[in-house]
């Protein structure tokens, strides 16, 4: 081949890597195709693309030719600027270096990965002033190249200096845009956690939900809330990540303010810390439950003077925390911090509130126990000073039988109204243990006690709403003692709700009518025994008796009412143990339900038939049993003659003479309402 020949095979090769390698703008992607590619159309035995370190005193090979560039590639080969190597000597002088025999070349550097090596071509890469690296290209032949051929490749060699410079600024523009789109990505999250926890004013709700934030948008190994405990010694974790949080906190971990650890040191001294490589950190705790923690940071929740606890976020991977997310994190933990103050100061408020709402109840029982003795001092002096009299009488052998039948009903009266106000407030004795309960039920039961017009009532519950614990039989009474009040209210509906409470562990129930509602005044009083709203006639032990019975069961009642609009009161109980499931195969294969439509039903008609039993909502003489609620009993009663011996009554408050009512009738028995499966098993024998 002449040297025309072989100028213009190297001239059309070296447009063709230019074209090949143009397009490409990952760095290592074009660093290999470089060398594939001269080597394929050049048919050189080796080419390496070398690139300066970054304190310019090596050139580093970043990608190299077959198998020796793998060897290579994986030993970190690099080459001393100006040391004794072909590629040193070229970016040290930025010109082509050639060896045309290498055994003669006193700077070139024998490769024992490239033993066949007889001649070299170094090349620099150089963009304008700025030397980028070099290329080296070798060949198994001696005198490979010539003068002409440094021209030709060292224009290859500038074009793909070039295609370098681009890519290196590619990656640098899209490593920007990653940090932009990051920072903005952080800044929402900052955003999102100041908007989602500006409203939220439970603890218990906020800090979980925070730590669910961080991690999500920050892409984080774990995050956890730290509050410092009431002795300012500790801080204890109050929220963490996902299992190892769970683990955490049911642990009651905490770490001591100012020891070897990241968030004491944080909480301590108000300042942030942050270890990029927790091997080589001091103030860092080992956790076993965290054991891939890499990078840890810490950031002190402070507002004004007052420093709360700490936020730790930590990663899997070293360095992994930029100044933006610093910024941004600090930016989050100051938000937090201004919720937990305010969730803080409104817990305070209510305990505030809850003082002076016990030193007025106080108040308001004194004056009722006050005006409770002097009612039944009057009530009972008609019983002594009548008594006294009639002994009189009786010493004189005076007898008037009409006088002494009417001072006898004065006794009379007088102790009925003391039963009267004994039964009010204590009722009869407890009956039943406290026990699983479904609430809606008992509001029904309630108005079919407390004869509450049934074109007045709305009962409803939400789905899902769990068992309440309670005596039926009492909170049947308390219902009842409510139910009444509502009919009274002049209003023309009242509606009962029940519902999972917003406090964890507790049932939520309301009764709401639309009369004539509580003056605000008054509010507070209501609760006292022998207070009444309405007037003369009435004896105000109701609500009194409400507070009793629901307090003794470990809830609570409140009321909210506008005058004229109407009246809510709102009762927590706690909630029922969920109960195991008893199989009920045992139960009578025939069951004839006679029961209002509602929870209670459905619950017994899916226990049943999932049992693989018969249940009827008619009557039926083939039947094995009837269970009949009491508050359709009246109407039912006279219609069982036929069953009447396999009839069960299910009430959730039976009483003495309701019972003798009933089995005077005819019935099996009168059994306390079931409601759960066990109870339902216990019922049907």
């Amino acid at each position: 081949m002449t040297s025309t020949e072989r100028q213009a095979k190297l001239l059309s090769a070296t447009v063709r890597v230019a074209n090949n390698i143009a397009s490409i703008l990952d760095p290592q992607e074009l660093l290999q195709r470089t060398v594939d590619i001269i080597c394929d159309e050049f048919n050189f035995y080796y080419s390496g693309v070398f690139l300066l370190s970054e304190d310019k005193q090596y050139a580093l090979l970043k990608a190299g030719r077959g198998k020796a560039g793998d060897a290579m590639l994986a030993e970190d080969h690099k080459l001393k600027v100006g040391g004794n190597s072909m590629i040193g000597a070229s970016i040290s002088t930025q010109e082509a270096r050639i060896a045309l025999d290498v055994g003669e070349e006193a700077i070139f550097f024998s490769n024992p990965h490239l033993p066949d090596t007889r001649s070299e071509m170094a090349l620099p890469l150089t963009v304008g002033t700025r030397v980028l690296g070099a290329v080296t290209v070798q060949s198994v032949e001696e005198s490979a190249f010539s003068d002409e051929d440094i021209s030709t490749l060292q224009g290859m060699a500038d074009q793909l200096a070039i295609a370098i410079d681009n890519a290196d600024q590619h990656a640098k523009n899209q490593f920007l845009l990653k940090q932009a789109e990051r920072r903005a990505r952080l800044l929402d999250a900052a955003n999102e956690v100041g908007r989602g926890v500006a409203s939220i004013l439970e603890l218990n709700e906020l800090l979980p939900k925070t730590v669910d934030i961080i991690c999500e948008a920050y892409n984080f190994y774990y995050a956890g809330v730290f509050l410092i405990d009431e002795n300012k010694e500790y801080a204890v974790l109050r929220a963490g990540r996902g299992e190892a949080g769970k683990a955490m906190i049911a642990a009651n971990h905490k770490l001591k303010l100012g020891g070897k650890s990241m968030i004491g040191m944080a909480a301590r001294e108000r300042l942030a810390r942050i270890s990029l490589d927790v091997e080589g950190e001091d103030a860092f705790f080992r956790n076993p439950h965290l054991p891939e923690t890499r990078s840890e940071m810490a950031l002190p929740l402070c507002t004004g003077k007052s420093c709360l606890g700490a936020v730790t976020v930590q990663s899997i991977e070293g360095n992994a925390f930029s100044d933006d997310d610093i910024q941004t994190l600090q930016t989050m933990a100051d938000h937090l911090a201004i919720a937990i103050n305010n969730a803080n100061l409104l817990k305070e408020v209510e305990r505030t509130h809850a003082e002076l709402l016990r030193t007025k109840t106080y108040e308001a029982l004194s004056s009722a126990t006050t005006e409770a003795i002097h009612w039944i001092g009057n009530k009972a002096l008609p019983i002594t000073t009548t008594a006294a009299r009639m002994v009189e009488d009786l010493n004189k052998a005076e007898l008037d039988v009409e006088s002494l039948k009417e001072d006898l009903g004065m006794i009379d009266e007088s102790a009925k109204l003391i039963m009267d106000v004994k039964e009010a407030l204590l009722g009869p004795a407890r009956e039943t243990a406290p026990r699983p309960v479904m609430l809606a039920d008992l509001w029904l039961a309630s108005a079919y006690h407390a004869k509450t017009p049934s074109e007045k009532l709305t009962v409803k519950s939400t789905p899902g709403t769990p068992l309440a614990v309670g005596d039926s039989v009492q909170l049947v009474r308390a219902f009842g003692n409510l139910l009444r009040n509502a009919d009274e209210s002049g209003g023309k509906s009242i509606t009962i709700e029940t519902m999972p409470s917003e406090t964890a562990g507790f049932v939520t129930t309301r009764i709401s009518d639309n009369g004539i509602g509580i003056p605000e005044a008054m509010q507070d009083k209501i609760w006292a025994s022998f207070f009444s709203t309405k007037g003369e006639g009435f004896k105000g032990m109701g609500l009194a008796a409400c507070t009793h019975i629901i307090s003794q069961m470990n809830g609570s009642i409140s009321v909210e009412s506008v005058p004229e609009k109407g009246t809510t009161f709102i009762i927590e109980l706690p909630v029922a143990e969920k109960a195991p499931t008893v199989d009920l195969s045992g139960a009578p294969g025939k069951v004839v339900l006679i029961a209002p439509e509602g929870n209670w039903t459905s619950f017994v008609s899916t226990a049943l038939n999932n049992a693989g039993k018969n249940v009827l909502d008619k009557f039926d003489p083939n039947a094995d049993i009837l269970l009949l609620d009491e508050t359709l009993a009246e109407k039912t009663l006279p219609t069982l003659e036929k069953l009447g011996g396999k009839t069960l009554i299910i009430s959730a408050a039976p009483s003495v003479e309701n019972i003798t009512k009933y089995l005077q009738s005819g019935v099996k028995d009168v059994i306390l309402k079931p409601y759960t499966s066990a109870e339902l098993s216990e019922v049907l024998g």
